[in-house]
């Protein structure tokens, strides 16, 4: 570590050295963690991820207990520091170790690394899934309370693996040693989508594997809050296969679901694809033709609808092709809301960049799913900050974008017999914000 003592010299101004030094005591640059402390308060999440899960060990021995560990890790995520590492210096960190609930300049240190990390090995299989269960319920209490229907979209993703973790194995789709991590979102009828579940898996997992397990376990929780919700699945052609339909007609769980373009399809759907060539003859790139018809492939027990798009673009026809169990909305409907499900891409790549979920880098791959589910805490309460946000420029903006804009601020913290005093910069432009999202929290918070 570079001494403070040893000045960082640079130009001169006005005649007068310029020296930079690493001693400037009590200062954070992560003052907007109060506003995700604010936010975790509103929904409870990390009390109530840390309460799933008992601490075993010998109450006099310990110096951090679950909570501060989860709080301080997930805080961190959010700040934009995904390596356990930089908790070594960030225990000192006036704003982490407020929000995580310890005087900023008498307080003791947080935990460094090699406490966090055991921290991170020390969760079973058992505590991981009540922790999940507790962030998914969690999710579910931000819908809103007359809700009626909501979407379930679930996709995978690559997280590649770079050494020798457990389970990492060799996926021939992405040609690459990864693992393959299913995302589960919600989508309530305001259209907001937030996120329900994550669940690693085995670089060669098929699309099925933990997939009803983590249905079951969302449908119930959300029918406890909402009797006769209306819930309908949504995934692209990876999941368009007869057992998740089976699954979804058992549970009454409406569906739109990809299928994968075979010769049995395309005869079926050679009058739409004809008509769609027709109109490019005359009217060139662009056209869409949508259809439907009754299709049984030869696992399937009887016949189901099946919706087809012809499109031709830059001159070939590319059709596209959606099984579904709903008998009113017309075929142009139903592909139009099937689309929405690429919003979930959108929202798994943010997840993936904006708090780095595939650092997944420990050797067990408990570890590993464990991290996934600290980094899917911190990328909920990115989306609460994002809600509260409503009405300025940053409601919609990436997680990236809101951290380097929202939170990433310089301040000055002062301890005093009776009060911590943040000082904030008197230019920090986005002061508007800071107080209306402080104010759309504290409306949720007593």
């Amino acid at each position: 570590m570079v001494s403070s003592i040893d000045g960082l010299q640079f130009p001169s101004l006005a005649g007068r050295e310029v020296v930079a030094r690493f001693d400037g005591g009590d200062v954070t640059s992560d003052a907007g963690l109060l506003l995700v402390k604010r936010a975790d308060e509103r929904v409870g999440l990390t009390e109530a991820m840390s309460a799933a899960v008992e601490d075993a060990r010998q109450r006099k021995k310990v110096r951090h207990g679950w909570e501060e560990l989860l709080r301080s890790r997930v805080y961190a995520i959010v700040a934009g520091y995904e390596d356990a590492n930089d908790l070594d210096t960030l225990r000192n960190d006036p704003a982490l170790k407020m929000v995580c609930e310890r005087l900023p300049a008498t307080g003791p240190a947080l935990a460094s690394q090699p406490t966090v990390s055991r921290f991170e090995n020390s969760m079973s299989a058992r505590d991981q899934l009540r922790i999940a269960l507790a962030l998914a319920e969690r999710v579910i209490s931000l819908l809103p309370a007359d809700t009626q229907s909501v979407v379930l979209d679930v996709d995978a993703s690559e997280d590649p693996c770079h050494g020798q973790q457990e389970l990492e194995l060799f996926n021939g789709y992405y040609g690459s040693h990864c693992y393959l991590p299913l995302f589960l979102y919600v989508t309530d009828e305001t259209g907001r989508q937030r996120l329900l579940g994550t669940l690693l898996r085995p670089g060669n997992a098929g699309s099925e594997k933990g997939l009803f397990g983590m249905l079951r376990r969302a449908v119930k929780l959300l029918r406890a809050r909402f009797p006769g919700l209306r819930i309908q699945l949504r995934a692209d052609g990876g999941f368009g296969h007869d057992a998740v339909m089976r699954w979804c007609e058992k549970h009454d769980v409406r569906y739109e679901l990809g299928l994968t373009r075979n010769r049995a399809l395309q005869r079926l759907s050679t009058p739409v694809q004809m008509d769609a060539c027709l109109k490019y003859r005359w009217a060139g790139d662009g056209c869409r033709e949508y259809g439907d018809f009754q299709y049984k492939a030869g696992p399937w027990e009887h016949e189901r609808r099946v919706i087809i798009k012809a499109e031709i673009t830059r001159g070939e026809l590319n059709p596209r092709y959606v099984v579904t169990d709903e008998a009113v909305a017309t075929p142009e409907e139903v592909y139009l809301h099937y689309c929405g499900r690429g919003d979930s891409e959108n929202r798994i790549k943010e997840m993936k960049l904006g708090v780095q979920s595939g650092r997944t880098s420990c050797h067990r791959f408990g570890a590993n799913q464990f991290r996934l589910l600290l980094h899917s805490a911190a990328y909920v309460l990115m989306g609460v900050l994002q809600e509260a946000a409503d009405g300025t420029r940053w409601a919609k903006a990436q997680v990236g974008t809101v951290r380097v804009r929202l939170l990433k601020v310089g301040a000055r913290v002062i301890e005093t017999c009776r009060k911590v005093w943040v000082h904030l910069p008197t230019s920090f432009p986005e002061q508007a914000a800071w107080h209306r999202i402080y104010r759309a929290l504290c409306r949720d918070v007593g």
